[in-house]
């Protein structure tokens, strides 16, 4: 675990929201809650109001209803890298094993669903309590799709490698998918009935706006710096502060602007466009469902039906970005190469346009485990997400909320199995690997 030996933690840059995501753009505005303004003292003060910081927030509260929190979003909920997901809390892992099936993959395939399941079980309870539609939380399942001899391949492996692990699921001819998609384009499916489909914004606000005192939470409030201050330490905001015995860091990348995990980890970009509203006739198959790509760095399709008609999301393209930002010119790029594969799989859909597009910011670490654990004392990260934030993110918040408290369970046991992240090699190394390796991914995923 990176340690850094001080006691002062200042932000080297603050979270920049990357335009406006499609699923925000889709709601009508949040009023959100009110910033700090005073200075406040708590139990625990999370820093990150997204899919970890949210979740640890009631994880400590189910553990400790008299637990008092302060979680501080930098910006407003919802429009961060949460609203900007795919809106996947996957209960599977996306592939079990490349080759073989060893006894130490099997160990952590059974890791993953442990943590995954724990994520969606969390967000089940959520909803029920919170009588949740399935507009916002729909446990429909998944589709993983192929276009080509290859995903096909793929998919027939990965369903060999689940019927070991006993795991439910179905695998699909290209007629039958295309009963589902309405889309000639695609070879073969997969389907598994265990991942919940969200609207990312709207999942992410539901959480937020359930959150009961002594849990407070406070929008457009980011930590600027944090300290040591007596036994525990004292976080600097523009207009406040907080006094906590404990920190959790749910802020992703942004760990590494406090200084942690310093040249551990990767920040990536992915991109996504949704399309403007259309007549459900003029597409086959079912009005709602979601698929990820047969291959790693795939496309990952959504059909979404609204009031107005229903909607295409396309997701791909990924970009190695240090700075954790990404201009508009990339967003664009990374939109043209959409419209093909938005043609390719849907001619009968010519003419439809793309309404939002956006880039959500993802945080890698190069042996793919999480940024987690205590980092100083009193401090604990929920953080590196590796690429599937919804069901990651939630199962890091859950476990950091455990570990603060002292909780014991089999998710903090897996979470103590997982070795640290390792460093990346040195600059511009780093750069020229991670351009290099996304490019190759991207390639060798081909049409899908």
């Amino acid at each position: 675990m990176t340690k850094a030996a001080k006691n002062v933690f200042v932000a080297s840059k603050l979270p920049k929201r990357t335009g406006v995501s499609g699923w925000v753009a889709t709601l009508p505005p949040r009023t959100p809650r009110p910033a700090l303004g005073e200075a406040i003292s708590v139990d625990v003060a999370i820093i990150g109001g997204g899919f970890a910081g949210l979740s640890a927030a009631h994880r400590l509260s189910q553990l400790d209803p008299t637990v008092r929190v302060a979680a501080l979003e930098a910006g407003i909920v919802g429009e961060g890298p949460a609203g900007a997901n795919s809106g996947f809390i996957i209960d599977l892992p996306h592939e079990v094993s490349s080759n073989d099936f060893s006894g130490e993959s099997e160990g952590k395939f059974r890791d993953s669903v442990l943590l995954q399941r724990s994520a969606i079980a969390l967000a089940t309870k959520l909803a029920v309590e919170n009588g949740w539609g399935q507009e916002l939380f729909d446990p429909c399942g998944r589709y993983s799709v192929a276009m080509s001899a290859e995903g096909d391949k793929h998919l027939e492996a990965y369903s060999l490698q689940l019927s070991k692990m006993g795991e439910a699921h179905r695998l699909l001819k290209a007629s039958e998918i295309e009963a589902v998609t309405g889309s000639k384009a695609f070879t073969s499916g997969l389907f598994s009935p265990g991942t919940i489909i969200i609207q990312p914004a709207a999942y992410i606000r539901g959480v937020a706006n359930c959150l009961k005192e002594p849990v407070r939470l406070f929008e457009q409030t980011p930590a600027l710096s944090f300290e040591r201050f007596g036994g525990g330490w004292l976080v600097k905001t523009p207009k406040g502060s907080v006094q906590a015995g404990r920190i959790i860091m749910a802020n992703n990348g942004h760990a590494e602007s406090f200084g942690f995990f310093r040249g551990r980890l990767l920040h990536v970009f992915t991109y996504a466009s949704l399309t403007e509203e259309f007549d459900p006739a003029r597409l086959g198959g079912e009005r709602k469902w979601a698929a990820t790509p047969a291959l790693p760095m795939g496309t990952t399709v959504r059909r979404i039906n609204t009031r107005g008609g229903d909607r295409i999301l396309i997701r791909s393209r990924y970009s190695y970005n240090p700075s954790i930002e990404i201009s508009d010119a990339a967003i664009r790029s990374a939109g043209r190469l959409h419209d093909g594969k938005f043609s390719h799989r849907f001619p009968t859909l010519a003419g439809v346009g793309m309404q939002h597009r956006w880039g959500g910011a993802m945080a890698l670490t190069r042996n793919h485990v999480p940024a987690f654990g205590e980092i100083e004392r009193g401090v604990f990260a929920a953080c590196g997400c590796n690429g599937l934030g919804a069901s990651n993110s939630t199962a890091a918040g859950i476990a950091a909320a455990e570990r603060v408290l002292g909780h014991e369970s089999e998710l903090g046991r897996v979470y103590n199995r997982l070795a640290a992240p390792v460093a990346l090699p040195p600059q511009p190394l780093t750069t020229i690997g991670a351009k290099l390796h996304l490019a190759y991914r991207e390639w060798s995923a081909g049409a899908e």
